[in-house]
């Protein structure tokens, strides 16, 4: 609305018109000269202001919330959460070329945490919905990063490989490696998914880094030992229980597995938070960073088979 009309003047525009519009969420003000966008009001400011008042005086005195062309998906979408509009208005050099409203940015949302979660799933994201996708694409869209994830897992059976000797030797470690492996992996994904969604919220970036390694090194360490605790315990009930006898070592196996957890854990909670940092630094989606990857990132290192070498030598090894 040009900004020397008068509210009367301005909601009689809006009788007349507002079946033609999809929404009336907002009422900007322009220059009549320029056209530039000055101002914006609220529907209910405008009822309430008397009809001779000219309707810059009901206009918040401040410049109007908008976006540009060029403005992205996730940012429209942030910039619309962080003032609670119902629309925000699109500018170019101050001139409006339309409005983007919240059912727009619903859409969007759902479309951005979609993706997101097919990705962090391990998978391309699905360009239709589950239902309507055909066989061949949803094999198309899975298989290659199955296949992705099961070469680099073959990483993990060469590093397992490396220490077939101490296997050989305590056959009882076996037994605890899914455990372990697994819980490694766990926190690894945590990190990951909090560090992926922080990211995207704006609430940290790429300089952060630092401070989320400093935030995950003690949490992991925190958790490993929570977790070793449990670990520990749950083999010292095995075997007064008579449930599952692990020899006159069983001390040092019970520690072995305490210690091992703790620094998978740590390790996990550590690179799980940096890897999302790592692959937006050189130009990819964070949200790449998938669960499987991540506990395979964690697999590969052979924490739990150095910590049985330091413990277990001289004893089982």
């Amino acid at each position: 609305m040009p900004s020397d009309w008068s509210v009367g003047r301005t909601l009689d525009y809006i009788r007349k018109v507002e079946r033609t519009r999809e929404t009336v969420y907002a009422i900007y003000i322009v220059d009549p000269d320029t056209h530039v966008l000055v101002r914006s009001t609220g529907l209910r400011r405008l009822i309430t202001g008397e009809p001779d008042d000219p309707i810059l005086s009901v206009a918040p005195d401040r410049a109007p919330v908008t976006v540009t062309p060029l403005t992205d998906r996730e940012t429209l979408a942030q910039t619309i959460s962080k003032y609670d509009l119902l629309a925000v208005p699109v500018v170019d050099h101050g001139k409006i070329l339309g409005i983007v409203t919240i059912d727009d940015i619903i859409d969007t949302m759902i479309e951005e945490t979609t993706e997101d979660a097919h990705r962090f799933g391990g998978m391309e994201a699905l360009d239709e919905p589950y239902m309507k996708m055909s066989f061949l694409a949803m094999i198309k869209k899975r298989g290659g990063w199955l296949c992705a994830l099961f070469i680099s897992e073959m990483l993990t059976a060469n590093a397992m490989q490396s220490y077939e000797g101490e296997l050989q030797k305590a056959i009882v470690l076996t037994l605890f490696i899914p455990l372990i492996m697994s819980s490694g992996g766990n926190s690894g994904s945590q990190a990951t998914s909090l560090v992926i969604r922080a990211l995207a919220l704006r609430e940290i970036g790429l300089r952060d880094w630092w401070r989320v390694a400093l935030r995950e090194l003690p949490t992991g360490f925190v958790l490993g030992a929570m977790l070793g605790v449990v670990g520990i315990c749950r083999i010292a009930l095995w075997q007064y229980m008579g449930f599952y006898d692990y020899g006159p070592h069983w001390p040092l196996i019970a520690a072995t597995v305490g210690a091992a957890l703790v620094g998978i854990v740590t390790f996990g909670s550590l690179s799980g938070s940096m890897l999302p940092f790592a692959l937006k630094r050189i130009g990819f989606d964070p949200a790449s960073a998938s669960a499987p990857f991540v506990a395979t990132l964690v697999d590969v290192t052979g924490l739990y088979f150095s910590v049985a070498l330091v413990i277990l030598r001289g004893t089982l090894l």
